[in-house]
């Protein structure tokens, strides 16, 4: 027992910080607001076009591409209709009446991001992000980081290959993800919550409580219950002296 409570008392000085930290990561993804996180709020609905297409020939639009189409997609973009061409090497875009191809630079980004923002703060800055970030982690590569000089400092993101809003972020967005971090102990990748650390301390935790409720048990003495077991005891004694 003297060992028992020996281990717990240094498991319990260390993996203390870590149930901290776990109650306070999960009490600050529960009080963010979900469509906060999401960063939904700062987006528009997609318009629709009032006019129909018009679209170029379909040997106009092959010839436009220039390699074998494997998919063609016929889609509103903004303020015009797109052929969404898919090829061995990648989507391109083309104009779906003058049948030429365009590419997703930073003014056309920050045209198509503006038209999705809900707010109204100016464009801070654009940049074009090819490499893995915490934002950006799940999204296609690369991408147009359209960045708005609000409070929440919201920033859109704009594929480069399909001109498409695939996201927001914001401040919420970006606490949630820290929090996140910290609650799955996935301090590089912020995605795997079965990696052997977070196993070791949880089975140390397990531990922790399980060794806490044998000393539990063990630190009782008879009188601390006798206000429980006392009727018992009395009711078994007059009992045995009843019996011959």
């Amino acid at each position: 027992m003297f060992l028992i409570r020996t281990l717990h008392k240094w498991f319990g000085l260390v993996l203390g910080l870590q149930l901290l930290i776990w109650a306070l990561s999960g009490a600050v993804m529960a009080l963010i607001d979900h469509h906060q996180v999401s960063g939904e709020h700062a987006l528009l609905p997609v318009a629709q076009l009032t006019s129909g297409p018009a679209p170029a020939p379909l040997a106009t639009v092959q010839a436009a591409v220039g390699a074998p189409i494997v998919k063609l997609e016929l889609k509103p973009l903004f303020d015009r209709w797109v052929y969404k061409a898919s090829t061995a090497d990648g989507v391109r875009l083309i104009d779906a009446e003058t049948a030429r191809p365009f590419e997703v630079d930073a003014a056309l980004a920050r045209t198509l991001a503006t038209g999705r923002y809900a707010g109204a703060a100016p464009v801070a800055r654009v940049d074009l992000v090819e490499a893995v970030t915490y934002e950006t982690r799940k999204m296609a590569r690369p991408v147009w980081r359209v960045a708005y000089a609000d409070d929440a400092h919201t920033a859109l993101f704009v594929s480069r290959a399909t001109g498409e809003v695939l996201g927001a972020k914001t401040d919420a967005s970006r606490l949630w993800d820290i929090a996140w971090m910290f609650h799955i102990m996935d301090y590089t990748a912020r995605e795997s919550f079965n990696h052997p650390l977070i196993v070791t301390v949880a089975s140390g935790v397990t531990w922790l409580a399980l060794s806490g409720l044998i000393l539990l048990f063990r630190s009782f003495r008879s009188s601390d219950v006798a206000w429980l077991t006392g009727p018992f005891d009395r009711w078994s004694g007059r009992r045995a002296r009843r019996e011959p």
